[in-house]
This record gives C-alpha cells, structure tokens and sequence, in this order.
C-alpha cells in the first residue's frame, strides 16, 4: 500500500481511490501542473486533499463557494486534519486569529475566496509561510468561455507569479469544454497532455425530459411518490420559487426555498434546514447548490429549461453523489425558452451573446432529441458513448416510431420558400395560414406553403421544428432575430433521398390549476362571461387559455397566433387579454 493509500484509508475510511483520483495526485506529488476533470461527486476534493498532506507547508485552496468551504473545512476538522477557511462570512478578528494559526504553520489546508488574493495581510502572509500547492476549485470560472466566468479568477495568475517560490498548480472542475479546458491551461501555465478527465457519465443518474404535461401535478405526484427523499427543485426565477414553494406549503410538504431576493440569514437557516434533513425539498434558483456535498440527494427536477448544457449538467448533477441510483428530471415548456433569452440578453455582454445564444440552442436541441439523453451530454463535453445509456427517459421510451418525413418536407420546403430569412414562430405562422398582420403584409400568405399545415396549431408546428432542429435537419442561426436555416441532412428529406421517424406523442392532460397566469386568466374570463351572460368555455376555452400561457403575446395582432382566437375574439377581448398578461 502506497503513501496515498494508507492516508485515503487513515483519513478518508476507504480502501481504494475512485476512478481518475491516483493518477491526478500521483502527477500533482509529482510535482506537475494539472487540469483534472471529474463529473460532480466523483470525489475532486480528495484529488488535493491526499497530496497536501504528502507536502510539507500549507496548501491553499481557491474556492468562490463559502458554504463549500465550511462544509469541507467541518469535514476536514473531523477527520483529524488541520484546516480552515478564510472568507467573508468572518469578523476581523476570526480572520487574524486563523492567519496567525497558518502563520505558525498549524494548518495544513486553507480555504480562500478569490477576492482574498488582493487582500493585503493576506499577501504577505503569503510572502512568509511554504506553499507547495494551490489548487483551483471550480477552475471553468477562470475562462471567459466558460458557464460561470469569475474577474476574481483572473488575479490567480498574478499572485501565483508574485510568489517566492512557485508552488504546483492542481485546477479542477466538474464541467468544461475544450474552449474553456485550453483556456484553463493557458492561464494557470497547465501542460497540454497534464489533463486527467474521467468520464462525464454517471452510470447511478437516470435523466429524463418530460414535455407536454401539467408540471404542479406531475410534481406533486413524484413528490408523493418519493416523500421520504431528499429532492432539489430548480427554476429560472425567483418569482417560480415563490410559486412552487407556496404550491407545496399548501400541500403540507415540508419544503424550504433559497434564491438571491432572500435576506442571507433566512438563505442560511433555509439551507441548514435541508442539509440536515429537516425538510426534505428545497425549491432555489442556479443561487443554490454550487459546493454543496450532501450526498443523498436522490432527484434534482429542473422546473423550467436551463440556459446552458454546462449549468445543467453541473446542477443535474448533485443528485446522487454518494453513487446510489438517482433521478435528474427536466420538465420542459416552449415559454422557458423565451424566459430564457430574456435574461440572457439582460445579462450577457455583446461580445458573448452570439455563443451564450448557441448554448441556449444546445440546450433545445437535449429537450427534443429522441435519441439517449446522456449520449447528447457526452457528446456536448466532447466524448464519445458509442451505445446508448440504458437508463434514460428516451432509452427506457418504449413508444412506437411514426414516419413524419411528409411533415418534415412541408416545414423544409417552407424555409427554403421564406429564404431562410425568418424564425420558428414566421415559419408556425405561415406554415398553419396564420392571418397576422405581419404574415399578410409581407404577402406570405401567397406562398404555396402558406397554410399546408392548417390542421395543427401553432404551438404543436413550433414543436416540431424544433424536434427537426434537434435531430439536424434544420439550423438555428443566432443574433438578435433567430432564424432557421436547412442543413445538408435536411435538404436529403427534402429531396426524398431519406426518411424522417418520430416517437409516437403520448396524449397528456395540459390543465394545470397552480400556473398564476393561467388562475388569472380564468378569473377574468369568469368575470366577463357573466357581463356577457354565457357560460365561460364561450368566451375562451382552456386549452386557449394554456396557448396564452405558453405564448405570452404582447400585442393585439399576436392574439391571432393563439389556438382557439379569431378575428372577431381578438377584437372583442383582445385589450382585455392584454391587459391581464402585461401583470406578468
């Protein structure tokens, strides 16, 4: 048994290190700079911890995760191992006494924010004591390119350099591209070949998108069904956590919640709550969950899209860490999207839009593939899985292929009837004989296509261009208007020199009573249906309703896009409609 070993065994209580952990420290002990790749819970701490206890001096460890740190810093403490953390979350005079400790060498490892680099008692603390390692957690933050970029991360490289002696460099991240891996070793002066990456499958997570359904029920079904698990619910905003949160208070589920809005004691107290089991939900924006080592999270729901493969992954992936099967279910709607590119273009600086766009795009393509789900993961992180999973929600999908390349052929050929000039809901529009403002002036209502596909609504168009985008039969060319353009696999079914199969769509019940839009919606239609003296399905029925809710028009001229509106509808009630959306 090896150094290594009888510390993982001292320490840590195992026998023998998971995949990739050896041969990351034996580089590092090596003393050789080194990227190290590991899915989320497959075990990166230990990949620092071993080799700082194999090095004489401290080795410091960079972190923007502060609950991270107290939680590894407890474990640490508990294992015998001297450690602390410096942060924010500390009073000056916590702060001296563990920078006197590291100063007369009774740590082993600290735990620093990146901020803490241009701190200047802390630099020159640095100046005085031996330090053989820094390892960079979360290292994706260093790259521009990557999911979540930090300017704090760009100060590593300059206090790494200002050191007396050079210490070895360990960067680790649970998801990164080959952009953001390249830019990772640039800026830490990492080798090309010093890169371990186990692979980002993890065989114990089964991953699943469920489209077409009423989510409060279904949630509070799986709930009902796992109400002894621990389970994290994310959403895009706050205001979604509001709503489920309450939704399952009323439910008598025990249930915290956690976003940005909250006072930082009530996000404290709310996270305690759950890591220790006194609820067993928590319902949080992206805010929540980065460092958090509770290991028996047994689902992780994502109620609304993500913008990004990478902060789904990241976040799909904190179900299961201790290696038991675990479910990751992303519960899609056609309105995420539009949330979605919202705050983006709040967020995103001109020069990322384009690729934070493209992302978004990745992101719609997972939600309708109909091949394996971890395949379109692997493959986004550039590996290979050359057979299915097995285990995913599309390979378990035991629904019967449906020959759809007739369809496919009336959308192909509308593109390249529109030039290629014009996005989904133009091509919907044309595509079911929308009689829009904006359809009639541009005279598309005179192409041969207009109208080809009048028996589907808008919205079940829209859904299929997006399954032909997923599958690349159809492109999407980012900026500020998104439009479609024909691939080469496309353009083969447009010429009948291939087939185009789709899973049979399973028949599902839409109403959902716990959707604030929808509930105000209906409120209003009862009001006026009994100004108008006619029951309230006249006015607008529910499924007209729902179509309101996923579509969100603005403008009167955009009620016409709408299942179950017409011209006499629109003007009639139009204003009204309006009027109540406009309070979302």
């Amino acid at each position: 048994m090896n150094e290594s070993t009888k510390l993982l065994k001292k320490h840590f209580g195992y026998n023998e290190f998971r995949n990739g952990q050896q041969q990351v420290i034996d580089k590092t002990v090596g003393k050789e700079n080194t990227l190290c790749i590991m899915p989320t819970g497959g075990g990166k701490s230990v990949c620092y911890q071993i080799p700082a206890l194999m090095m004489q001096g401290t080795t410091i460890v960079i972190s923007p995760l502060i609950s991270l740190m107290k939680d590894q810093v407890d474990t640490l403490l508990q294992m015998g191992i001297p450690a602390t953390y410096l942060n924010s979350s500390l009073t000056n005079k916590e702060v001296n006494s563990r920078l006197e400790k590291i100063h007369n060498g009774e740590i082993k490892l600290v735990y620093i924010a990146p901020e803490r680099l241009v701190d200047e008692d802390f630099l020159h603390l640095t100046q005085e004591i031996k330090i053989p390692l820094i390892a960079v957690d979360e290292a994706h933050c260093i790259s521009e390119w990557g999911h979540d970029f930090r300017p704090s991360y760009r100060e590593i490289k300059n206090f790494i350099n200002n050191l007396k002696v050079k210490p070895i460099v360990l960067a680790l991240t649970a998801t990164a591209t080959i952009p953001v891996r390249n830019d990772i070793k640039k800026m830490l002066e990492i080798k090309a070949d010093s890169e371990i990456i186990t692979s980002f499958k993890r065989e114990n997570l089964a991953f699943s998108v469920v489209k077409n359904q009423d989510t409060a029920k279904y949630l509070l079904n799986f709930i009902k069904q796992n109400s002894n698990e621990s389970g994290i619910i994310y959403t895009a905003t706050r205001k979604n956590v509001e709503t489920i949160y309450e939704m399952l208070k009323r439910k008598k589920i025990k249930v915290a919640k956690y976003h940005g809005g909250m006072e930082s004691v009530e996000r404290a107290t709310n996270q305690e709550a759950f890591l220790h089991d006194e609820v067993n939900i928590i319902v949080a924006t992206s805010a929540f969950g980065m460092g958090i080592d509770k290991s028996n999270v047994r689902y992780v729901i994502h109620h609304q899209m993500p913008k990004n493969m990478e902060s789904y992954y990241q976040e799909a992936g904190r179900a299961g860490r201790d290696g038991l099967k675990s479910e990751c279910i992303l519960l899609y709607k056609p309105k995420d999207i539009i949330t979605q590119r919202f705050l983006i273009e709040q967020t995103a600086s001109a020069e990322r839009l384009k690729s934070e766009l493209s992302k978004l795009q990745q992101m719609i393509d997972y939600c309708h593939t109909e091949g394996c789900l971890v395949r379109k993961i692997i493959e986004y992180f550039d590996e290979t899985l050359h057979e299915g999973c097995g285990k995913c929600g599309n390979c378990t999908d035991e629904r019967e292929e449906s020959d759809v390349t007739v369809d496919a052929q009336k959308v192909l050929s509308c593109v390249k009837r529109l030039n290629e000039n014009f996005g989904k809901v133009m091509i919907a529009n044309v595509l079911t004989g929308s009689l829009s403002q904006k359809v009639l002036k541009l005279r598309l209502d005179k192409l041969p296509t207009y109208g080809i596909m009048k028996d589907k609504s808008a919205k079940e168009v829209g859904l299929f261009i997006e399954f032909l985008v997923s599958q690349n039969y159809l492109a999407v060319a980012q900026g500020e208007f998104p439009t479609i353009k024909l691939t080469p696999k496309g353009i083969s079914v447009l010429k009948s020199e291939s087939t185009v199969f789709r899973k049979v769509t399973i028949k599902v019940n839409t109403v959902s009573h716990n959707d604030p839009i929808f509930e105000a919606l209906r409120v209003w239609r009862l009001n006026r249906a009994k100004a108008d003296k006619v029951p309230p399905f006249v006015v607008l029925t529910d499924k007209t309703l729902h179509d309101l809710c996923d579509k969100l028009p603005r403008e009167l001229h955009e009620l016409l896009d709408i299942d179950g509106i017409g011209v006499a509808k629109s003007k009639k009630y139009g204003k009204e409609i309006i009027e109540v959306l406009d309070r979302f």
